[in-house]
Parts: structure tokens; C-alpha cells; sequence
């Protein structure tokens, strides 16, 4: 039987469950909200001074934050021999690049916008994925 997997992903968190929808595990970004502003100020120091951020600065740590919550999504994939991702945003499609860097984009079998889902509507609209998917290959 081949491991399916389904990845709902944001910026903010993954929800990976197996295709029979008996696993569910989560992953969170920790990732701050991230707002681009010329200038802004990005805290103070201990005489009360406000610190600013090249703006460059703040993309490069947003980058690498983002790195880190993506390589997480990807171990959590390494043994998935069809995997369906879905999300909201860019998220997905970001998600979809990293796997090509590391051959799993050939385990892609779907990828789909979807709104914001509870863990139990996520669970079903992968079970559905897979279940269909077997019905369609004779």
C-alpha cells in the first residue's frame, strides 16, 4: 500500500495527515506577522532608542525563517509516494518549488487553493482526494 499524504499549508502552519486520514500532525511557522514598511521600527533598546531594520535585513530573516519551516514540511514528506498539497496562498506553490529541489515533486499528485479548513475538514478533503484518485485508475 503506498503512503499518501496531504499537505494544508499557509505561512503560519502546515497540517499533514495520511491519505486515510488517521494521522494529523501539525507544524507551526512561529513566523511573526511579516509587514514590509520603509523604515519601520523593529524595537528598542534597553535606553529606550527605537532600532531600525534595513528593510533588506528584515526580508533576509523572514527568508530564513521561512527556509526552516519549509525543510521541517519537507522531513515530514521524505516517505510519501503520492502527496497532495492545498492552502490559501503562495504558501503551496513555494512548498512545490522546494520539492522539485529535492526530486519529491515527482510524488505530486494535486495541487489546490483552499480556504482556511478545520484539522477535521482537511482530514476529509484528503481522504476524498485519494479515495477518488483510486476510483479514476482502473
Amino acid at each position: 500500500m503506498r503512503k499518501e499524504v496531504g499537505v494544508w499549508i499557509d505561512h503560519k502552519k502546515a497540517v499533514i495527515v495520511t491519505g486515510d486520514g488517521g494521522r494529523i500532525e501539525k507544524l507551526e511557522s512561529n513566523m511573526e506577522k511579516f509587514v514590509r514598511t520603509n523604515g519601520g521600527a523593529h524595537g528598542k533598546t534597553p535606553s529606550g532608542a527605537l532600532v531600525f531594520l534595513p528593510e533588506d535585513q528584515r526580508d533576509r530573516h523572514f527568508i530564513e525563517h521561512l527556509n526552516k519551516y519549509y525543510a521541517e514540511v519537507i522531513a515530514q514528506l521524505r516517505n510519501a509516494e503520492a502527496i497532495l498539497v492545498f492552502g490559501p496562498g503562495e504558501a503551496k506553490f513555494e512548498l512545490e518549488k522546494r520539492l522539485r529541489h529535492v526530486e519529491l515533486h515527482k510524488h505530486i499528485t494535486g495541487i489546490e487553493s483552499a480556504d482556511k479548513l478545520t484539522d477535521r475538514q482537511i482530514a476529509a478533503k484528503v481522504k476524498k482526494f485519494f479515495t477518488s484518485q483510486k476510483r479514476a485508475i482502473p
